[in-house]
């Protein structure tokens, strides 16, 4: 199931690295390019707040398979799309129908035992870390090669064998028809004001992505101008530091159980917070860059695991909505960021990408400071 996190959540990120490509085949700027990635965020928030509450009412595995036949529709769409603006709309609903994660997530870390909870939300976001390492390196090797088109053929095939993987491995989840749609959905709220630890993981989680988003949506954008101009592959090869966090999510994960969530999620947050002084130096070494990208991953996701692994618990029965309000905060903040992040590289290059990017994580280490109420 790590696996088939992996190759879900790739298709959310392989057009970071092609930016420039991208652009160049239909003629459009580069900040206007970048709005893909604000689209496909959007689109997965939304997928969050439509899709994944109904794991708590069908057979999640029978919802994921449909999920995943929908996305590679999505996805063959952005393959052969003619202009930019069928484009765009396919990657909003590539992004939509790419939550299949964030079912798999809640429906075996809520059947872990509680001393194993950490662990487990720690191997299944090693999964999505490697995701992430798929869809922006293999992206950005191949679109250089073969063009940008071929990355999302690719992402088509990839799919149908993530539903021989659904289909033979994860487990069957008795479904609740006594809780309609529209219960589900009101409940939502519900759980949202009354639950103090969940409106300050949403708080925290929000701006972590925001301050992750904002350098992922802008970089490839960034190399292929000056000093470096660099093509899409060497941005792609930009998400081999996504290796250091597919590794160190298990023992993240251990170290949240020891230790406590909301001491973890102020660390990363600090981390991030610190990357981003890198990040400014970035238009004059190279060092600094790779290092600002590391640890802004590494801050990330320690905050992603820290949350989820104290939001799991807060109610029986409800992981999927509880997941749900989470994540769809979490990758609003990933649109904001992107946005953001854009418009301030646009301006004023790696010190707006700094400045953007800082400021939403340390706005996130001084929320998690305070305790929930």
């Amino acid at each position: 199931m790590a696996a088939a996190c992996a190759f879900a959540i790739a298709g959310l990120y392989y057009n970071q690295p092609l930016l420039p490509l991208i652009s160049l085949t239909f003629g459009t700027g580069d900040y206007v390019t970048s709005l893909v990635v604000t689209l496909g965020q959007l689109g997965y928030a939304l997928g969050l707040l439509l899709f994944v509450p109904i794991g708590d009412r069908f057979d999640r595995k029978r919802l994921i398979l449909i999920l995943l036949l929908t996305n590679t529709a999505g996805l063959a769409a952005c393959a052969f799309a003619p202009s930019f603006t069928l484009f765009a709309l396919a990657t909003f609903v590539a992004g939509i129908t790419t939550v299949t994660p964030q079912i798999i997530i809640p429906t075996l870390t809520g059947n872990a035992a509680p001393q194993q909870r950490g662990r487990t939300v720690g191997i299944l976001m090693g999964g999505m870390s490697l995701g992430l390492l798929l869809g922006r390196t293999l992206s950005g090797v191949v679109g250089d090669m073969a063009g940008w088109r071929s990355v999302f053929a690719f992402a088509m095939v990839s799919n149908f064998l993530l539903v021989a993987v659904v289909w033979r491995y994860l487990p069957f989840t008795a479904p609740t028809p006594d809780l309609s749609y529209l219960r589900l959905m009101r409940s939502l709220w519900k759980l949202f004001t009354g639950q103090p630890v969940l409106r300050a993981a949403c708080a925290t989680g929000f701006l972590a992505f925001a301050a992750s988003s904002a350098i992922w949506a802008t970089l490839a954008s960034l190399l292929s101008q000056a000093p470096y101009h660099l093509g899409a592959n060497i941005a792609g090869m930009f998400g081999l530091v996504g290796i250091a966090s597919m590794f160190a999510a298990p023992l993240m994960g251990r170290i949240t159980d020891r230790f406590g969530a909301r001491a973890m999620i102020g660390l990363w947050s600090m981390a991030g917070t610190i990357a981003f002084v890198f990040v400014a130096f970035a238009g004059s070494a190279l060092w600094a860059l790779i290092l600002g990208v590391a640890l802004i991953d590494i801050g990330y996701r320690g905050v992603l695991i820290a949350n989820q692994t104290r939001i799991y618990p807060l109610q029986a029965g409800a992981h999927s909505r509880l997941n749900t309000i989470f994540m769809t905060c979490v990758f609003l903040g990933g649109a904001a960021g992107s946005a953001c992040g854009a418009a301030a590289a646009a301006h004023w290059s790696w010190t707006g990408l700094a400045l953007a990017g800082g400021g939403f994580a340390a706005l996130g280490f001084m929320v998690s400071m305070r305790r929930p109420s």
